[in-house]
């Protein structure tokens, strides 16, 4: 069993990231981070910070980016994954195989943008949402 210390921060992809930051701000408050570009994982993200939330706001960073899939489908944009934080990404990366829950991508944590391991598991596996695991930072 995965077992989360708390919810890191709910993706939501967006087509437009600034006006998906000016709507949020305006419409609930709260602090946005600096855009974080992460090429890795072809995105432009934002943090909002709204009371103790955090929303991770994501847009495409290039035609190649697999965000494209998800908003072709999408335009206005959605919800694309909650993130679990865990005291061990590694830990939990092997009880999500044991019990046979598909891991996206190589199969084992990477480091995320911020240096943090961090996975997500397949959609079929969770309910048809995608959920990213992240090792909270030590």
């Amino acid at each position: 069993m995965i077992a989360p210390q708390k919810i890191s921060h709910i993706g939501i992809a967006v087509p437009d990231l600034d006006a998906a930051v000016r709507t949020f701000k305006q419409q609930f408050g709260g602090t946005a981070s600096p855009p974080i570009d992460v090429p890795a994982q072809g995105v432009r993200m934002v943090y909002l910070s709204i009371a103790d939330m955090v929303l991770e706001l994501l847009s495409p960073l290039s035609d190649k980016s697999p965000l494209n899939g998800f908003l072709k489908k999408n335009p206005a944009g959605g919800l694309h994954h909650i993130a679990f934080r865990v005291a061990d990404a590694q830990e939990a990366a092997q009880s999500a195989a044991a019990e046979g829950l598909g891991i996206v991508g190589p199969g084992r944590p990477t480091p995320g943008h911020h240096g943090r391991p961090i996975f997500f598991l397949h959609p079929k596996s969770t309910c048809g949402v995608l959920v990213e695991i992240e090792e909270a930072a030590r």
